[in-house]
């Protein structure tokens, strides 16, 4: 393991422990700011971190623009003096009562959110209108990802117009997350982002012909980032997320993307119940368990050992390097996956300097705070 995530003192870290390095942050940020060029059109995704911790770091370097997908990421944000956020989220059913009162609990904020369907739209200007609110809804668009949104063409301006026309919203741009794109070679993925880009470039250009507003297009995510912060466009904003703790399936897949995991796990031994086999305490609640079994985390010290078993409480590694560990020999694993990792935790612990100095929450790992 590299030597700048020793620790000088474990015993108070209970394992499975989510460690976040303090000064990797700093370093991931900063790094997201020199590809961006400039702080004002970073508008960062929460859902990573989920802490207000890093959201008060982001703030302190002038990082003032947010993204959230849950009404708990946004309510953090709020607390933390965010006063403009964008929940990239189709509001249907209580959450469009929940931006009501959102609203009303934080009206020094301009709260933004998607829409990509007429009868959506109507219910959200209706509700923003008796309550005598204005909230910024940006059109959603697919450019290939196929999970919302809608293509770039007739139905969205049809959608745009009727935005436009509707008491209580404001029109605030697009929406354009193109999570489809993970070309491990950056020339393929410029070409495919570039390609989306065009498309809703496109539809901007038609709508600022008919006098229509496009303020702002909120672009991309992590893997896209780079390739987005090339394009000399004032109305793109960059929504990284996972580079702020990055992790080894980024890591992996895109390699020309120079930051550093700022979250580690801390799991200890507590089994050996074969003289090939060790058990340690780093099970799928501790662990994100969407990326494919056997592949959810990455041991460093331990970089051939095949994870053969994943159960709630138990991670099994089949070694022949097993006998130089006993019960409570220390491992650290690196997430594959590191934002549902973030929110299995109620706490981390931060390390820097090479010692545990504090506990974050993870504040928005909840679904509901108080709105």
């Amino acid at each position: 393991m590299d030597s700048k995530y020793a620790i000088a003192d474990t015993s108070t870290i209970f394992s499975p422990a989510l460690l976040v390095y303090r000064e990797i942050v700093i370093r991931n940020l900063q790094k997201m700011i020199q590809i961006a060029g400039n702080v004002s059109q970073l508008r960062p995704h929460c859902k990573t971190h989920k802490m207000p911790a890093v959201t008060r770091i982001e703030l302190e370097m002038g990082i003032t623009k947010h993204k959230c997908a849950t009404f708990a990421e946004a309510e953090m944000l709020a607390d933390c003096g965010v006063k403009d956020l964008f929940l990239a989220y189709n509001l249907v059913g209580p959450n469009i009562g929940r931006a009501v009162r959102f609203l009303q609990a934080f009206p020094g904020v301009q709260l933004a959110v998607t829409a990509d369907d007429p009868l959506m739209i109507a219910e959200l200007s209706h509700a923003m209108s008796a309550a005598n609110q204005t909230i910024r809804v940006l059109l959603d668009l697919d450019t290939g990802l196929h999970r919302t949104g809608v293509v770039p063409g007739p139905q969205g301006a049809e959608l745009y117009q009727q935005i436009i026309d509707s008491p209580g919203l404001e029109p605030g741009g697009f929406h354009l997350y193109d999570g489809h794109n993970h070309q491990t070679d950056l020339h393929e993925r410029t070409v495919a982002v570039t390609a989306g880009w065009e498309m809703a470039a496109g539809l901007r250009d038609d709508f600022v012909r008919r006098g229509w507003s496009v303020p702002a297009i909120v672009c991309g995510g992590t893997g896209s980032f780079p390739v987005f912060a090339q394009l000399q466009d004032p109305v793109i904003e960059l929504a990284p997320g996972t580079c702020v703790f990055h992790d080894s399936g980024y890591g992996s897949a895109f390699p020309d993307m120079d930051f550093e995991p700022a979250v580690v796990m801390l799991t200890r031994v507590i089994s050996r119940p074969s003289p090939d086999r060790l058990t340690c305490d780093l099970g799928n609640k501790s662990v994100a368990s969407d990326p494919p079994k056997g592949q959810r985390v990455f041991f460093p010290d331990l970089p051939d050992a095949v994870q053969v078993l994943h159960n709630e409480e138990h991670l099994v590694l089949q070694t022949p390097l097993a006998e130089r560990y006993q019960p409570g020999d220390e491992l650290y694993a690196i997430p594959r996956h590191v934002c549902p990792t973030s929110a299995l935790h109620r706490q981390a612990y931060v390390i820097d300097g090479g010692k545990l100095v504090e506990m974050w929450d993870v504040t928005a790992r909840d679904r509901f705070l108080t709105i």
